[in-house]
């Protein structure tokens, strides 16, 4: 069986390809017309020294000047060496030109647009063909009629061809608009990617989620493909707006929670005429327990704010977190969540 190795470069584009049991990761990127940066390819000159940050593996014989004893204990790899036991995540110290490969492009078409919401859209478009990427990463969409691009992360889960969406409605967006008046299931959309570093480690420790407004997005991927790959690890998520009208996916996350009994999910309102009866910031209603003594991942996806909202959070209850991933997006930033 083959196993899905996503290769990470350095200027954050993602190019996931398969690579069987017995094969050589540096042979399957090469069959891939993915020129890792390579030379020896007998274990010598340590020249494919990359990062496996997630995934199990064997590694065939290769000299200490290659790869020290030390990064081998750190997850450094040879791929003219390393044959893959799982799925694996690999960080290429190199640009994706440099190894004369780019961005996959896709054509979909649109069939289903969800208006409901006064203050997001949410859509799905079915894709050529299955889509491979991290639970959390992000595409380029392009506006249809236009050369414009925006990014948008995904909100389902991965290969699959079935592909969803989740957009916050900015007045005088430009796909903002398109969404909310023009488009119409039938419609071709194109998309490249898919890239990003912000996607779900494995699940080794507790698990808590930040999410500001559409940000919720890539934890729903993120969430379906653990729906789907179960841990027994437990898992936060806590998910602030401005207004009850940017509450949206209640229902999928109530279905999510009850497929999951790990899973548990808080919502926050920041308007205090809302009624809601959690008001504020996320933070408000979470406390040191909530960080597991720092044996934690915590990931956020919100504006700019909250994320250093959520620094500043961690340092005032005196817990550092085994690791922190965000992504900041802002609605005045051409081409990030508009």
């Amino acid at each position: 069986m083959p196993y899905n190795i996503a290769l990470q470069f350095e200027d954050g584009v993602s190019r996931i390809i398969q690579c069987d049991a017995e094969e050589l990761v540096a042979d399957a990127a090469y069959r891939a017309k993915i020129n890792i940066p390579l030379d020896c390819r007998d274990g010598a000159c340590g020249t494919c020294k990359c990062h496996c940050e997630s995934g199990t593996y064997t590694q065939g014989v290769y000299i200490d000047d290659a790869l020290t004893e030390e990064e081998a204990a750190e997850g450094y790899i040879l791929t003219c060496q390393m044959r893959p036991t799982s799925d694996c995540v690999i960080r290429i110290p190199a640009s994706s030109a440099a190894c004369k490969t780019e961005v996959a492009s896709h054509a979909s078409t649109i069939t289903k647009i969800n208006r409901d919401s006064k203050t997001t859209v949410s859509f799905t478009v079915q894709a050529d063909r299955p889509i491979a990427f991290l639970p959390g990463q992000y595409v380029n969409l392009q506006v249809p009629g236009t050369g414009e691009t925006r990014a948008y992360s995904f909100s389902s889960a991965p290969n699959k061809a079935d592909l969803s969406f989740l957009i916050r409605d900015v007045p005088g967006g430009l796909m903002s608009t398109y969404m909310r008046s023009t488009a119409n299931t039938g419609d071709t959309m194109n998309f490249t990617g898919p890239y990003g570093s912000f996607y779900l480690r494995p699940a080794e420790r507790p698990i808590l989620m930040l999410a500001g407004g559409t940000g919720l997005a890539p934890f729903l991927s993120m969430l379906l493909w653990l729906q789907d790959n179960p841990t027994t690890q437990p898992i936060m998520l806590a998910y602030g707006v401005n207004t009850n009208d940017d509450l949206v996916e209640l229902d999928t996350l109530t279905q999510l929670k009850a497929a999951m009994p790990n899973l548990d999910f808080i919502t926050v309102v920041v308007d205090p005429a809302s009624g809601h009866p959690k008001l504020g910031y996320v933070t408000d209603h979470l406390s040191a327990k909530d960080l597991h003594d720092g044996n934690v991942d915590v990931y956020v996806c919100g504006p700019p704010p909250m994320v250093e909202g959520v620094r500043k959070w961690m340092s005032g209850v005196g817990v550092t977190p085994n690791s922190f991933h965000f992504e900041k997006f802002s609605s005045s930033t051409a081409g990030v969540h508009e």
